[in-house]
């Protein structure tokens, strides 16, 4: 059973920083007025071989899914909604800044990282997949052992 990250534990609410929670990290502020915790997606994106940033009830997000459990990867799912969804794109495109991948486009969602860096949306993976190139990645980054 894949595990899925709600988009909230990324981006609390101000009022529970105002109910006695403790300060969050460093934050940028979003329209819809809630927080974004920017050190919570590097953390998420670093910590992980595998994320895929993912719209609740995409149907290229659950191919993206199904494609990697099917060979056996267990990936890190990060549950976007729509009120979000600026907010954490914004995130992800200065996270890739950041990293100096040589390419500077926007990310779209959904968007799957492998080893800290962003491999892409579906055409990408499945672009990936159909080369071969996906597994060795998959191996690189410690998500697949065989």
């Amino acid at each position: 059973m894949e595990q899925s990250i709600s988009h909230r534990i990324l981006f609390p609410t101000a009022t529970a920083v105002a109910n006695g929670s403790s300060t969050p990290p460093p934050a940028t502020a979003d329209p819809c007025g809630e927080a974004i915790n920017t050190e919570s997606i590097r953390k998420v994106v670093a910590e992980n071989a595998v994320v895929v940033f993912a719209r609740k009830g995409c149907c290229m997000c659950h191919v993206i899914k199904l494609l990697l459990h099917g060979h056996g990867v267990k990936p890190k799912i990060f549950d976007v909604d729509e009120q979000n969804e600026a907010a954490v794109t914004n995130e992800l495109f200065k996270l890739i800044g950041e990293v100096g991948s040589g390419k500077a486009s926007d990310p779209q969602l959904p968007a799957a990282f492998v080893g800290g860096k962003l491999i892409g949306g579906l055409d990408k993976v499945i672009g990936a997949h159909i080369s071969g190139e996906l597994v060795p990645k998959l191996k690189e980054a410690r998500a697949l052992w065989l």
